[in-house]
């Protein structure tokens, strides 16, 4: 009987590291797509002014746009 328990105890054991390094693992990785979008060089809005990340403008012919609604008020032409 004595057995069984240690075995058991061992089972458990192994199962608690394991789920603690992929939990660990899972945060950094959370860790690493914040920082991503932290580092994200920031624009400013050509109509509104805003400042947002790059990645989330819109980019016509240079110049940055937060929506599209901003965009046709600022160059109606396109």
């Amino acid at each position: 009987m004595g057995k069984v328990l240690l075995l058991i105890a061992g089972v458990l054991v192994v199962y608690w590291i394991v789920r603690a390094n992929l939990r660990r693992r899972r945060d950094r990785e959370i860790a690493s797509e914040q920082n991503k979008t932290i580092a994200d060089d920031m624009v400013r809005c050509a109509d509104c002014g805003v400042h947002l990340p790059r990645g989330e403008s819109l980019n016509v012919r240079g110049q940055f746009y937060c929506n599209a609604a901003h965009q046709r008020h600022h160059d109606p032409g396109s």
